[in-house]
């Protein structure tokens, strides 16, 4: 695991902590979930780091900060507001301009995940299971039917998957950088797939607090367009080769 550093100007960076996403090939979809989660396809990941957990309100407010830019919607609703809270109601822009800030504090290649990198981390190593921790259902988790009644629950509280990633499926969906096509898989290229080259929404990926059922497979599927702020979007950051 590695954390950065506060950086030598008057900036202050946010203490990200990102785990190491091992180069490899995975199972990418699922024959059991949707239609646009088939053909299930073995994918090559280059290695990469993501974010331990979802970017919270305490590391988006040094952000805001720095940039000026306007603070998201719900930004001051008690039930979405306190700084341990996943950020929400950021849309693809700023979550996009929100790394390429941190990218230029830091000196780093910060983006957001594509959503094969983001399911083969939220797999954790592990091959056809159903859900990071296997596939057992969500309501066998701990607390499960006391957590999520008004919003998303504290980041980092979460048992970690095989990678050490926290809250993955679960708390709300996160953006991915790719474009989404329902049929993308029939035609993903093997190695390293980034979305189609155009289209009108934007891809995510893992659960919500506010679904009936609060976390998702690892293979489920999302997308809205990337101007929309919802109330259960939000988003952790990658860095690595892209």
């Amino acid at each position: 695991m590695a954390t950065l550093s506060q950086p030598g100007a008057s900036q202050r960076l946010p203490s990200i902590e990102l785990v190491p996403i091992p180069a490899g090939w995975f199972l990418m979809g699922s024959e059991g979930g949707q239609d646009n989660e088939r053909p299930v396809h073995r994918v090559w990941v280059d290695a990469f780091h993501l974010g331990t957990c979802q970017v919270s309100n305490a590391e988006y407010a040094a952000f805001l900060r720095a940039t000026g830019n306007q603070a998201p919607p719900l930004w001051s609703d008690p039930n979405f507001s306190r700084p341990e809270l996943p950020v929400v109601a950021v849309s693809w822009f700023e979550a996009m301009q929100y790394c390429e800030w941190l990218g230029e504090i830091s000196g780093r290649p910060f983006r957001l995940p594509s959503e094969a990198e983001w399911e083969r981390a939220a797999r954790g190593g592990a091959e056809d299971k159903l859900f990071p921790w296997g596939d057992d259902p969500p309501e066998s988790l701990p607390d499960y039917t006391r957590r999520w009644k008004t919003g998303p629950e504290p980041v980092g509280r979460s048992a970690p998957n095989g990678f050490g990633l926290r809250e993955v499926c679960e708390n709300v969906h996160e953006w991915c950088s790719d474009w989404y096509q329902p049929d993308y898989y029939a035609v993903s290229p093997s190695r390293n797939p980034r979305g189609p080259e155009q289209g009108e929404r934007r891809a995510s990926r893992g659960g919500s607090w506010r679904h009936h059922i609060k976390v998702s497979r690892c293979a489920a599927r999302s997308s809205i367009p990337p101007r929309f702020q919802y109330a259960d979007y939000g988003f952790r950051v990658a860095c690595g080769p892209a």
